[in-house]
């Protein structure tokens, strides 16, 4: 085999099909629960939309990109995130003039050069929504609660929601500066990325997730502790709002984790990420905060924004985990044999029919005898076999077999008749 699918990329097989669907019927089902209407960006963007909107210094732009050159000399880049380019939407399409907030949802795919791992790939596929418009810690709880109640439809339990506050560009200076002093004594003794995030983002200091780094993180300045009156008021009625939410969902709470911060440049204030029961580095189910400079950034007005983003992926590796099943496909409904020459050509065209009906409907391949046409409409899981004969069509009929068990019946050889029996089974 000379081809096979590029590293970090994955098929998704008929076998695998049940997960995706219910994953991604669950989203849009949840996301319109809550007032969300969908909205799909293109799939790559102008590059300049990621280095000023997601920030030039992170990760994400640094190393994870695919950008190219078009023919035209235009630089673009496959998205590798959702939030920028819907907030790219919202200001060209004047989404401003709508009634605010405005609720948006997204199943989509994303791309990101980073190396393979459980639940995460190169080419991945995300659920993300974006509340656009509102600056209240309402709607922070709001999406908190939407993304928390997609992941327990779908039956997932033991889940934790880590929260911090991050300030915003009134209180956060103030405390980069206190992270600095602290770090100063031990910048020494970090990774070379550390060491560089020293002066261009000692935020994403307590964001390392190697050992010899996160050791220092523990005893560092708290963001909570540094917050100006609007960010400390924003936060203790988010905390208020997500304790409420106690009383609706099971097993729900939450843990202020100071050393949550997420690794893009468009946040402020709120962040948190709802992780499984599995821990380590790579183990986040869904995160997401707010962006309230992100808008203005990429030449809009100043608008507050929130939201999260989700992997599908990394949700179906938890369902296996957690040994959740996904709903089955409908089943085929028919399996349509035959045996002779005009039975192949009635059963071509009473197929087309049936499915114009409304009825799922394979017909059996014609080469085979009728025992091997049998044996492949067990196959297909196929709930009824209609078999035609060129003899039984003389007077217009034909055979309907429950592939399921019980007594085959004799019906007309049309589309009214045999469509009665099936949904009537």
């Amino acid at each position: 085999m000379q081809f096979q699918a590029p590293r970090g990329t994955a098929d998704i097989l008929p076998a695998d099909q049940p997960y995706r669907s219910y994953v991604d019927r669950t989203a849009e089902a949840v996301s319109e629960a809550f007032g969300y209407s969908r909205v799909d960006t293109p799939a790559f963007e102008n590059t300049a939309l990621f280095t000023r909107g997601v920030g030039a210094d992170t990760d994400v732009v640094e190393k994870e990109m695919y950008t190219f050159e078009d023919r035209g000399g235009d630089s673009l880049t496959l998205k590798p995130e959702g939030t920028a380019p819907v907030c790219r939407a919202y200001i060209e399409h004047g989404m401003h003039n709508l009634p605010q907030p405005v609720r948006l949802y997204y199943l989509a795919w994303g791309f990101r050069y980073e190396r393979p791992q459980a639940g995460r790939y190169r080419q991945h596929h995300a659920f993300g929504v974006e509340t656009i418009g509102d600056a209240s810690p309402q709607v922070d709880a709001e999406v908190i609660e939407l993304g928390w109640a997609y992941l327990h439809r779908l039956g997932l339990r033991r889940l934790s929601l880590k929260i911090n506050s991050i300030g915003d560009e009134e209180c956060r200076p103030a405390y980069l500066e206190a992270l600095r002093a602290y770090y100063s004594e031990h910048i020494d003794e970090m990774c070379s990325d550390c060491k560089a995030r020293f002066s261009r983002s000692p935020l994403r200091l307590l964001d390392d997730k190697r050992e010899s780094c996160q050791r220092f993180a523990g005893a560092a300045p708290k963001s909570v502790d540094h917050l100006c009156d609007a960010c400390s008021g924003h936060w203790n009625e988010l905390l208020e709002y997500l304790d409420g939410m106690a009383e609706t969902y099971a097993g729900f709470g939450y843990e202020i984790d100071h050393r949550l911060v997420r690794g893009l440049d468009y946040y402020t204030r709120t962040v948190f990420e709802i992780q499984p029961p599995e821990e380590g580095a790579q183990s986040t189910i869904l995160a997401g905060g707010r962006y309230d400079g992100l808008i203005e950034q990429i030449g809009g007005p100043p608008t507050p924004g929130v939201g999260f983003g989700c992997g599908r992926e990394r949700v179906i590796l938890n369902l296996r985990r957690q040994k959740i099943e996904a709903p089955g496909e409908p089943r085929l409904d028919l399996v349509v044999t035959h045996i002779g020459d005009c039975a192949r050509r009635k059963a071509i065209a009473l197929a087309g029919a049936l499915r114009i009906a409304g009825h799922s409907v394979v017909v059996a391949p014609g080469s085979r005898s009728l025992r091997r046409q049998m044996r492949y409409a067990d196959a297909q899981t196929a709930r009824f076999a209609l078999i035609l004969g060129d003899r039984d069509l003389e007077r217009g009929l034909a055979t309907l077999r429950p592939l399921d068990g019980g007594a085959q019946i004799e019906v007309q050889a049309d589309v009214e008749p045999i469509s009665a029996v099936i949904a009537a089974e």
